[in-house]
């Protein structure tokens, strides 16, 4: 399943469109600020597919039945572009359990590139429900290897995907290579250059967030 969520006017509709401009992305606080609201929103949006229960909550005047989730998701982001829509996604299920995963593109001088994870940590998966989150979904494998990696560390009952923007490409690579998946997206794009770079896009989230890198 693949929520585009920008199909419904809303206010996550003009912090995609700043992510997007290259005016605005000159403030990185801002580009930061932005990918951690588009995160907000998806949690809450996220929230209301997962499971409540009933509890008694003590108040100054009495007893309310109250609804809670019974049960703390884990927050998985690929390092170090994710960070942001994690945080977002982590200030809405603040009591939930996190992952890390550095997966990145080595790219080779063929034009053609590999994905490397070197590093992952991870609490208990088994029979729990991940949320991964990634800005950019763009060929998708990226997010699929580390799906893999972390199914090699426990058996998750669902698994959600958020994404700030992804392209046509990566969602039907996704969807095919990881079916259970529900997908949560800003936005989707139709075009995917050479190299692997949503068209229109926003450039690269990682180096926009936190500057530029040495290593391609």
């Amino acid at each position: 399943m693949i929520i585009n969520l920008s199909e419904n006017h809303s206010l996550l509709s003009n912090w995609v469109s700043e992510l997007r401009d290259v005016e605005v992305q000159n403030d990185r606080m801002r580009f930061r600020r932005n990918l951690e609201r588009i995160g907000e929103v998806i949690a809450y949006e996220i929230s209301k597919t997962l499971p409540f229960e009933i509890v008694e909550t003590q108040t100054p005047l009495g007893i309310s039945n109250s609804k809670k989730l019974s049960e703390q998701p884990v927050l998985a982001t690929i390092l170090r572009a994710g960070l942001a829509l994690h945080q977002g996604l982590l200030s809405y299920f603040d009591k939930g359990d996190n992952a890390f995963v550095s997966a990145y593109r080595k790219h080779h001088k063929d034009g053609s590139f590999e994905i490397e994870i070197e590093y992952i940590s991870t609490p208990e998966l088994d029979n729990r429900i991940v949320i991964i989150s990634d800005p950019m979904l763009a060929t998708g494998a990226s997010l699929v290897k580390t799906v893999q990696f972390l199914k090699n560390e426990g058996k998750p009952k669902d698994i959600h995907i958020a994404a700030a923007i992804a392209c046509v490409d990566g969602l039907e690579y996704v969807t095919r290579e990881v079916p259970e998946a529900i997908i949560w997206c800003g936005d989707i794009d139709e075009e995917i250059t050479a190299k692997g770079y949503i068209v229109p896009g926003l450039g690269d989230a990682g180096d926009l967030a936190y500057g530029n890198k040495t290593q391609n």
